[in-house]
């Protein structure tokens, strides 16, 4: 009678496990589902932060190379999938919506961006070459002013016009992991740094949103209900990581997302009673 008892409990435990990372993997693609209708239905993104994407997008390309280094658990792996495909569907749905309202015919592209940053660079290090000729020369210390140019501006750095160009940056950076991570693949030093600037990366998801709301001065066009379920989701992970004992950077940056989404939910109080004064 009690071993059938602790079979019935066993396969109760494996069962709850099974849904818990069931959960792990696709509940951090929920919060985005209201945002996404949201967006559809006002056909309008300028609520929604597109730099959250950008944070999740480095986030979990990194996470995913520091599994390769350090293997933890899979769930975790495969939500790291599940996230990077939900951001490209959102930045696919922002780019749409913009392209269909854009009144001007300039658009931004990363292309752009590269070859005024490669001329920009090219420029700098000729000035500076003359400048250490010329200070050589006249045996004199010189301050050495490097400014960014008008044209570089780093506002349109993830504001391009096509979706292509969102494409392309993840490709580029993903080789670029890809290559540094074989590099120093057996550094152990290197594998913990690259599990904490991937969870960094991840512990900022809400910032973006944070500082648009702030520089807003309003909440409006952005989800109440991703919050509440980007709130309830990291709760629920950070629970899961010390249940589990993952690796402390994961445990850390669930502690800082919490505090910010908190934030972010005071800010939707905050901005919503502003709005009501000057309504009423």
């Amino acid at each position: 009678m009690e071993q059938g008892s602790e079979e019935n409990m066993e396969s109760s435990w494996t069962l709850l496990s099974w849904l818990a990372s069931g959960v792990m993997v696709f509940g951090g693609a929920v919060p985005y589902i209201p945002q996404y209708q949201d967006i559809q239905r006002t056909n309008n993104a300028e609520g929604f932060s597109t730099r959250v994407c950008l944070v999740l997008l480095v986030a979990n390309i990194l996470r995913i190379f520091f599994w390769i280094g350090k293997q933890f658990e899979l769930p975790l792996l495969l939500q790291s999938v599940v996230m990077i495909l939900t951001m490209l569907a959102m930045l696919h749905l922002c780019c749409s919506i913009q392209s269909s309202n854009r009144v001007s015919s300039k658009q931004h592209h990363i292309t752009d961006f590269l070859t005024i940053a490669m001329h920009y660079t090219a420029e700098r290090l000729q000035q500076l070459e003359l400048k250490i000729i010329i200070c050589v020369l006249l045996k004199k210390q010189s301050h050495l002013h490097l400014g960014c140019p008008g044209d570089l501006d780093l506002r349109y750095f993830w504001s391009w016009g096509s979706f292509e160009d969102y494409l392309i940056f993840c490709f580029a950076f993903t080789l670029l992991c890809a290559f540094i991570t074989f590099l120093f693949l057996d550094w152990v030093l290197f594998v913990e740094a690259l599990g904490s600037l991937a969870v960094m990366f991840e512990a900022m998801l809400g910032m973006p949103q944070l500082l648009q709301n702030y520089n807003n001065r309003s909440t409006r066009g952005m989800s109440v209900k991703m919050v509440l379920l980007w709130t309830a989701g990291d709760i629920f992970k950070t629970t899961y990581f010390v249940i589990n004992e993952s690796p402390t950077q994961f445990v850390v940056c669930g502690a800082v997302q919490i505090l910010i989404d908190v934030a972010i939910l005071l800010q939707v109080g905050y901005y919503g009673q502003d709005t009501r004064i000057k309504l009423g």
